[in-house]
């Protein structure tokens, strides 16, 4: 069974950039998802050559842990390079799935609480910079809409003496709406 029931074993993916109110927004699209941690570092945004990929591989690689933990942190380990995950945070991420699996697929375009954050095809995720993202030197801090979220959540990531953007800190895993299926009052 793939990532959303509606996956096939393809890995195919283009980034495409887009224009925004002055600040870059990069659409990182996925026209499938991978089912193995091989088939994650194969993709073409693993290179982590820009923060914009790193952000998007965060989404896709906390989208697996409902279905495969060990799977989820491996990705996570690979995008965070030379620095491992604490116990500390592996705790956070758990405790953050015990009940709301959807929040990751909330960042995929498409997905809102009316379709229980199921996003469409290609599957994309916006990421966007602001005037302030790159105010540390060596760091990025980016920002990704949620369907189910009023403001954009962050992402920070840092640049390695290798050329490489790792993920330093995510922030994508506060609450959001409730799927309108689990939702008494919708």
């Amino acid at each position: 069974m793939g990532l959303f029931d509606s996956i096939k074993n393809n890995p195919v993916q283009a980034s495409h950039p887009a224009q925004t109110s002055g600040n870059k927004t990069a659409e990182v699209v996925f026209t499938s998802l991978p089912e193995s941690l091989e088939q994650f570092k194969a993709l073409p945004q693993a290179q982590l050559a820009n923060p914009f990929d790193t952000a998007a591989m965060t989404v896709l690689a906390l989208c697996f842990y409902p279905q495969d933990r060990e799977l989820s942190l491996s990705m996570l380990e690979y995008l965070r390079g030379p620095r491992p995950l604490s116990t500390m945070e592996k705790q956070f991420i758990r405790d953050r799935f015990m009940d709301k699996d959807y929040v990751p697929r909330s960042y995929f375009n498409g997905a809102t609480p009316t379709n229980d954050y199921l996003p469409s095809e290609p599957y994309t995720i916006r990421v966007s910079e602001n005037p302030y993202s790159y105010q540390d030197k060596g760091y990025a801090k980016l920002y990704l809409k949620s369907g189910g979220a009023d403001s954009p959540r962050a992402v920070q990531l840092r640049l390695a003496k290798d050329g490489k953007w790792y993920l330093w800190d995510q922030f994508l895993l506060a609450g959001i709406r409730e799927p309108e299926s689990s939702n008494p009052w919708a």
